[in-house]
């Protein structure tokens, strides 16, 4: 291969990982991708991809996961639905497979 086709496969290439990377910054500002540090959705995304009817709130049958084991726990009016705020008071879920990794507490 010669150096004229060398440096355009390279520019070709560079071209296309920044345009990857731009679609997905672009993903991340329009919130499709969009979660909270830990991994862990933030309600506006919680009720975008539950709330089947949309109607702002989630039923019993909308919900998966660890919402729906603990639903009677998170709707503390008890009117069936799960609400932004009732979800913002919820109480988080335990964090899951940590197996002691990251740096000990207690320590610097």
């Amino acid at each position: 291969m010669n150096t004229r086709n060398l440096k355009l496969v390279i520019t070709i290439m560079t071209i296309a990982l920044f345009a990857s990377c731009k679609s997905s910054e672009a993903e991340n500002k329009n919130g499709t991708s969009q979660r909270r540090q830990g991994g862990q959705p933030s309600v506006e995304q919680l009720l975008k991809e539950m709330d089947a009817n949309s109607d702002g709130k989630l039923s019993e049958s909308e919900v998966k996961g660890p919402l729906k084991s603990d639903f009677s726990k998170i709707d503390t009016d008890d009117d069936g639905y799960i609400t932004e705020a009732e979800i913002e008071n919820a109480p988080k879920p335990e964090r899951q497979g940590g197996g002691g990794q990251g740096r000990p507490q207690g320590r610097n």
